[in-house]
């Protein structure tokens, strides 16, 4: 039995396409929202209709720029608490579903726009993605090898961390905002704003005088206790032993208790990392695993993706589960990480095809399936 959720009878209107605004409505849907996804046909031509974040919504297609598709759509946004979008600055007021026009049908709707840097600013006009925006943070700079290019990660930081979850949080913050005051708001999400403030240890350390430099700071390969290490059969696992008795203990574990005292030690450091890589390429990863890790020096083996969604740990704590397809079939999806106790999050059903909700909506919206069909001779949806 699936839980409501604690957003149960919110009902969302999502604009966005790709990856920011999707994954945000999907968050919102797994907690129980209500998500109906609008896009347009002719987006498919990009083949980029991402569907593994429309779980627990339905989608439907829908021209904005007919007449029949902006009626259609200011129906629906009269009867919501939260409309989301994801174009570049500009464009839905242009369409005419802009906060502004929204709210003369609908005052206390909540509207969060999710873009790459922002409503306003010298940049807001700029096209962006995901690795421009990292980069416009500065965060790109502190990623990857010494006297080598930056490396662009291998996830879209800026996209969720910075761009789905901060729009979350909004959400949430103006739902509640609302429900105090009852009123509904605009929210202005940047992804590159959303990456900034991984910027806050960096900033502390630099106000320390500590240049910070890719591979070459605290938590970033500059000293053995926080670090990567190859083993002899090429598979990688990390240390972060920052605290020194975790630090102590692994220089006594692996019999070289002279550099205990010497965690931090920048005439030496480099000579302590090259001592640990060949110590740790004398064993497979599977040596080490056994050895290591019930120890308490803060080990972690480096998980590929098949590793990860194979992992007990996962498994167990329901981050990867089993999603029932609607062909009878099952695929592995990614979980929930909000654990809450009274109202937890579900994956309910799987994704909409492209536009497969839409005649079912229509039809709550009081179209009668001629008027449908007449929508769609005219692709309207």
């Amino acid at each position: 039995m699936f839980s409501k959720g604690a957003l149960d009878g919110v009902k969302v209107l999502d604009l966005s396409r790709l990856l920011p605004g999707p994954f945000c409505s999907m968050v919102l849907a797994d907690h129980g929202a209500d998500v109906t996804s609008v896009e347009d046909k002719k987006f498919q031509s990009d083949g980029l209709f991402f569907n593994d974040v429309n779980r627990n919504k339905r989608h439907m297609s829908l021209d904005l720029k007919k007449e029949k598709g902006m009626e259609i759509f200011y129906k629906l946004a009269k009867d919501t608490d939260v409309i989301l979008e994801g174009f570049r600055p500009g464009v839905v007021k242009r369409l005419g579903v802009d906060y502004e026009s929204i709210k003369k049908i609908n005052p206390n709707v909540i509207y969060c726009s999710i873009t790459g840097y922002g409503q306003d600013g010298p940049m807001r006009d700029i096209v962006g993605h995901d690795v421009n925006y990292m980069s416009t943070a500065g965060v790109l700079d502190l990623v990857g090898s010494r006297d080598q290019p930056p490396t662009i990660p291998g996830v879209q930081l800026a996209d969720i961390a910075g761009g789905s979850m901060n729009a979350v949080i909004g959400i949430l913050m103006a739902l509640y905002s609302r429900s105090v005051t009852g009123k509904g708001q605009y929210i202005d999400i940047s992804m590159t704003d959303g990456m900034i403030p991984f910027m806050t240890l960096p900033l502390y350390f630099s106000s320390l005088g500590m240049e910070q430099k890719k591979s070459d700071t605290i938590f970033s390969h500059r000293y053995a206790f926080y670090n990567t290490y190859e083993t002899k059969d090429g598979k990688h696992f990390s240390i972060g032993a920052v605290e020194f008795r975790f630090w102590k203990q692994l220089c006594d574990y692996l019999e070289v208790p002279e550099y205990a005292n010497l965690q931090y030690d920048e005439n030496r450091k480099d000579e302590i990392i090259r001592a640990l890589q060949n110590i740790f390429l004398t064993k497979t990863i599977d040596e080490w695993d056994a050895e290591l890790k019930d120890k308490e020096f803060c080990y972690s083996r480096v998980l590929n993706l098949d590793e990860m969604m194979n992992s007990n740990m996962a498994i167990e704590r329901e981050m990867v589960v089993e999603q029932k397809q609607k062909d009878g079939s099952t695929k592995k999806a990614l979980g929930i990480p909000v654990k809450l106790s009274e109202t937890p999050g579900s994956v309910r059903t799987p994704p909409d095809s492209f536009g497969e909700s839409s005649r079912d909506i229509l039809r709550e919206l009081g179209y009668s399936n001629d008027e449908i069909d007449k929508f769609s001779e005219k692709e309207v949806f």
